[in-house]
C-alpha cells in the first residue's frame, strides 16, 4: 500500500484527508469522531483511510489486555475492579492505537464478542469464557467499514450494534451468551466509513437514517481534474514502481520518518485540542443556527462544535474562528438536511457580514419577521438531488472570511 504521506491531494479529496486527521487527534484524547466518505468507486475513499493506519500514534495499555484498557482508567471486566498497585504489579505496555475492520461476512459474535473456544477446548483447564469481538478490541482506536450503506441493508443486527456504539461518547456494547452473564462495557471508538451512494442500495440516509445521522461529519470524494496528479496517482500504482520502490531498502526508513512527523503532529496537535475551547460568541452562533434553520438533530450542532475546535487546531491557530465554523456546515449536515435548506443556510452565513450576521437576530427587521419564507419550509429531498449539485455548492458557496 502507498504510504499516506504519498497519497495525492487534490480539491475533491483533500477534506478527507482533514477529516481523518481530525478524528485521529480526536480519538487520541479519548473523544470519538465518526467519519463517512461518499464519492464515486475508484476515487480513493477507502485507499486514504485504510493508508492512515500507517500514522497512527502508539497507546499505553494494561500488560495484555485485549480490551486495551488504559492503565490510569481501567474498563474491562478483568480488570475495572483492581487497584492501583495491583495494576502496577500488572505492568503497561506501548501498542499501535487499534484499527480494525468490520468485513460484510462478519457475524454478531464477531463484531461484538462471544464465547472463547480456545478456552472452552483447552484439554487441561478447560472453562467458558467469553472473547469480546472487533470492536471491543479497538477501544481508543479506530474501526473502519466499507460500503456501509451494503452492510446497513444487508446486517441490521450488526448495523443495531453500530447504533448504540455510536449512540453516545464514549458508547457501549452488550456482550450476551446463552449460560455466561451479561457484560456490558463502554467502548470508545471512532467509526470510518465509506460507500459509493449511486450503486445499489443506494445512499446511507435513505437506508438508515438513524446509522446516518449517528456520523459526525460526511464528505463527498470528488474525481481527479488534474493531468498532473493523474499522471502521478498511475506512476505510483505502477508494477515497475512498486517492485523499484520494494527493492530500495532506505524507502522503509524514510517512510517510518515521515510517520514519525505525522505521529508528532498529532500528538501536538491533541495536547492543543485539549486546551482549547470554542468562545460562547460562536456557541451561540451555533445554537442560533439550529433554531433558525429548524435541524432536527442536536448531534448536528455537536459535531459542528467539536469539528469546529479540530479544524482550527489542525490550522495551528491559537484561537477558534467563525471561518472554522462555517466550514463545518456543509460537512455535518451533508447527510442531515435537504440539499435546498443547506444551499439556503450556507447563503445566508455568505451573505452577511460580521456587523449585520446571524450572530444576532437584532439586525433582522420587520418585514423579515412578516415574510413568511424567512422560515422557509419548501425544500426538495435530498433524494431528489443529483450528488453532484452538492458538490458544486460545497465548492462555490463555502463562506469565505469574516
Amino acid at each position: 500500500m502507498i504510504p499516506f504521506y504519498k497519497l495525492e491531494r487534490y480539491e475533491g479529496n483533500e477534506a478527507l484527508f482533514e477529516l481523518v486527521m481530525m478524528s485521529i487527534v480526536s480519538s487520541y484524547v479519548g473523544e470519538p469522531l465518526h467519519i463517512h466518505a461518499e464519492g464515486l468507486r475508484g476515487t480513493g475513499k477507502t485507499t486514504i483511510m485504510r493508508a492512515a493506519r500507517g500514522i497512527l500514534p502508539t497507546i499505553e495499555r494494561i500488560r495484555g489486555c485485549i480490551y486495551n484498557c488504559d492503565p490510569t482508567a481501567p474498563h474491562c471486566p478483568h480488570h475495572k475492579n483492581l487497584s492501583a498497585e495491583e495494576i502496577a504489579a500488572i505492568g503497561a505496555e506501548v501498542i499501535p492505537m487499534p484499527f480494525l475492520e468490520i468485513s460484510h461476512s462478519a457475524k454478531v459474535g464477531t463484531v461484538a464478542g462471544s464465547i472463547d473456544l480456545a478456552r472452552l477446548t483447552d484439554p487441561t483447564h478447560p472453562e467458558a469464557q467469553l472473547l469480546p469481538g472487533l470492536i471491543p478490541q479497538a477501544h481508543r482506536g479506530i474501526i473502519f467499514i466499507d460500503e456501509i450503506n451494503r452492510l446497513a441493508d444487508t446486517s441490521p443486527e450488526i448495523t443495531d450494534i453500530l447504533l448504540d456504539v455510536m449512540g453516545n461518547k464514549p458508547g457501549h456494547i452488550q456482550i450476551e451468551e446463552a449460560g455466561l452473564p451479561v457484560v456490558e462495557i463502554p467502548v470508545n471508538v471512532s467509526v470510518w466509513a465509506a460507500s459509493n451512494p449511486d450503486e445499489d442500495p443506494g445512499p446511507l440516509e435513505e437506508i438508515r437514517r438513524q446509522l446516518s445521522d449517528r456520523f459526525d461529519m460526511v464528505c463527498y470524494m470528488g474525481r481527479p481534474d488534474s493531468l498532473d496528479v493523474l499522471s502521478s496517482m498511475l506512476e505510483e500504482n505502477s508494477h515497475f514502481h512498486r517492485v523499484r520502490q520494494a527493492h530500495k531498502a532506505e524507502m522503509a526508513e524514510v517512510d517510518e520518518k515521515k510517520n514519525d512527523q505525522y505521529r508528532n503532529d498529532i500528538i501536538n496537535w491533541a495536547a492543543q485540542y485539549e486546551k482549547t475551547d470554542l468562545p460562547d460568541f460562536l456557541r451561540n452562533f451555533i445554537a442560533r443556527l439550529y433554531i433558525k434553520h429548524n435541524l432536527e438533530s442536536i448531534r448536528a450542532i455537536e459535531a459542528m462544535q467539536q469539528g469546529a475546535v479540530l479544524h482550527s487546531v489542525l490550522k495551528n491557530r491559537d484561537k477558534v474562528m467563525i471561518t472554522d465554523v462555517t466550514y463545518m456546515i456543509p460537512l455535518v449536515l451533508k447527510h442531515r438536511v435537504d440539499g435546498d435548506t443547506l444551499v439556503r443556510m450556507i447563503n445566508d452565513v455568505d451573505s452577511r457580514g460580521s456587523k449585520d450576521s446571524i450572530l444576532s437576530f437584532k439586525n433582522k427587521n420587520k418585514k423579515d419577521e412578516e415574510n413568511p419564507d424567512y422560515f422557509q419550509q419548501t425544500a426538495r429531498p435530498l433524494k431528489d438531488m443529483h450528488r453532484g449539485e452538492l458538490v458544486h455548492t460545497e465548492k462555490t458557496l463555502t463562506p469565505g472570511d469574516y
